[in-house]
């Protein structure tokens, strides 16, 4: 009996101990592939052994995780870099410190829109043959005005596939949202980014991808991990820790990517999407991991001017402070 009422206490004593060496990390993200490695880095004991006890709370878009960092509710934002020049320009301090992934978008259309799509056939050319054969516009689903995606949607519509506005409607709404809307056709098209592009196209095979990330906005900067400003200046060195798992997280979805399959499937599958669909999302073209924050500078300086020009930027904002990429050189010094 006392042998037993020793080991029982022990175990308490080590549980409190490995309880007392993990801090709370309050985690906002966006359920799209770009974030998978803060999962991979959660599923795998990293961020445990870098000493977090991580809380995460999924969001719809970059805007509307813009106002839980703003009020305090958290300590890192993993989703689109677009809004967060402008929130740190009202004061919300954060600081990026490493990216995820890149040109993630695509424009994905519907079953009764795809077969406008003909070989050979411009966009502007589908989306006026589909406006004459329905008497309606083509209606596009996407994120709130200043996320990523909809400033690439309007990019591609715009600039680079030239369609009359006369020809489309964008239609806003969450991430979850625009797929189903895209499955049940209340929509024609949408941006998507995996893995709900591989899902959708698995469900009903009519579903087409007729850009990527590049044809819309070409160095498309897409998901990045930022650290809110107090955060930072109390644990520089848990930010470091966090950088490193981030960088670790990476290299494992590069190069042995079903080794990461079950902790991104356990994180964004909600039990729906299985393993082989997650494999097969991580080899898609919209698949681009990297963490080097340097590689999307210049992209987002050209998106805060593109958003200006659209309307829904009021100015351009200055990126000098935004982005610290001092930790991912320390972590990737020597490799």
């Amino acid at each position: 009996m006392k042998l037993r009422c020793f080991f029982a206490l022990l175990a308490c004593v080590t549980a409190s101990a490995a309880a007392a060496q993990t801090s709370p990390l309050r985690v906002g993200f966006i359920p799209v592939l770009g974030t998978s490695q803060i999962f991979v880095a959660d599923q795998l004991g990293l961020l445990k052994a870098a000493g977090f006890a991580p809380r995460f709370t999924a969001f719809d878009s970059g805007p509307t995780m813009i106002q839980a960092l703003a009020s305090g509710t958290l300590d890192v934002y993993v989703g689109g870099v677009a809004p967060l020049a402008v929130a740190r320009s009202k004061g919300v301090e954060v600081k990026v410190v490493t990216a995820t992934a890149i040109e993630e978008m695509t424009v994905t259309i519907g079953g009764k829109f795809a077969p406008y799509f003909k070989q050979g056939m411009s966009s502007a050319d589908a989306f006026k043959a589909f406006h004459a054969a329905t008497g309606k516009a083509a209606r596009m689903a996407t994120q709130p005005p200043g996320s990523v995606p909809h400033t690439t949607l309007v990019h591609w519509l715009d600039e680079i596939a030239h369609v009359p506005k006369a020809d489309y409607e964008i239609v806003t709404m969450g991430i979850d949202a625009t797929q189903q809307a895209l499955l049940a056709g209340a929509v024609d098209g949408s941006t998507l980014r995996e893995p709900a592009i591989t899902v959708s196209e698995q469900r009903d095979p009519r579903i087409k991808v007729v850009a990527y990330g590049g044809e819309m906005f070409k160095n498309q900067p897409g998901t990045v991990v930022a650290v809110a400003g107090a955060f930072l200046t109390k644990n520089p060195d848990s930010v470091q820790k966090l950088v490193d798992a981030i960088v670790q997280a990476t290299a494992i979805i590069q190069k042995e990517p079903q080794k990461a399959v079950p902790a991104i499937e356990a994180a964004l599958g909600k039990g729906i999407v299985d393993e082989p669909t997650i494999l097969k999302s991580l080899s898609s073209p919209a698949s681009k991991f990297t963490a080097d924050p340097r590689a999307i500078v210049d992209s987002v300086r050209e998106m805060q001017a593109y958003q200006v020009k659209i309307g829904t930027l009021d100015k351009e904002y200055p990126l000098e402070g935004l982005f610290d990429p001092s930790f991912y050189v320390k972590a990737t010094a020597g490799k």
